[in-house]
């Protein structure tokens, strides 16, 4: 049982962490908006064009290294998920 519960909660510091860090990069999108730097063109996958705002740039850090961890930390639960049960058998 103390197994589960040590598991629960490296998953819950996991999940925090990675609000933290896509929080921290919307702030700092919303920071680099309000600096407003000249060549400033922010745009989601290269389509979606954002408005170069404080709050058009803090959108596309949210999205986008959201997305990008979020993908990486999926593909690091579905391996270690895959590695588990191989070694279980």
């Amino acid at each position: 049982m103390s197994d589960q519960v040590k598991a629960r909660s490296g998953q819950q510091i996991v999940l925090r962490l990675y609000v933290a860090i896509v929080v921290l990069a919307g702030v700092m999108g919303f920071v680099l908006g309000s600096i407003r730097p000249e060549d400033l063109e922010p745009e989601l996958f290269g389509v979606i064009a954002l408005p170069p705002t404080p709050f058009g740039v803090a959108i596309y850090g949210f999205v986008t290294i959201g997305i990008v961890l979020g993908v990486l930390l999926g593909l690091v639960v579905y391996v270690s998920e895959r590695i588990d049960d191989a070694a279980s058998s």
